[in-house]
């Protein structure tokens, strides 16, 4: 099977982990650090795959990544008690259902699906 794993810039490793780990009930998938701080962190849930990488350096920061998922208020529901949602789901003329976060590095992390019609 092939796919794409979007790579984000994290400012610490440490601070990543607890935000997408904890907060967004990613698990580690596979872990290249010396000092915690610095290094790859690679996460996933189900379907949804990220790696993190702590300095980053020479690559663009403040990325987006779109998490495609089945349920776009299930995962509102879930996440909003955890962390800070940018802005709460909403139908989009264009025919998705999205809501939209920060991780502590200031990536975004835009959360779209099928409209439900809630």
């Amino acid at each position: 099977m092939e796919k794409a794993v979007p790579i984000l810039p994290a400012e610490d490793l440490a601070i990543a982990r607890v935000f997408y780990l904890e907060g967004l009930g990613f698990h580690v998938t596979f872990e290249a650090t010396e000092d915690g701080h610095s290094g790859l962190l690679g996460i996933a849930r189900g379907g949804l795959e990220i790696t993190l990488d702590s300095p980053m350096r020479g690559h663009g920061r403040e990325a987006c990544v779109a998490l495609h998922v089945d349920d776009v208020d299930r995962y509102y529901q879930e996440w909003v008690s955890k962390v800070v949602v940018q802005r709460g789901p909403k139908d989009e003329d264009w025919g998705a259902r999205t809501f939209d976060l920060l991780d502590p590095s200031g990536n975004t992390l835009f959360v779209m699906g099928p409209v439900t019609g809630t």
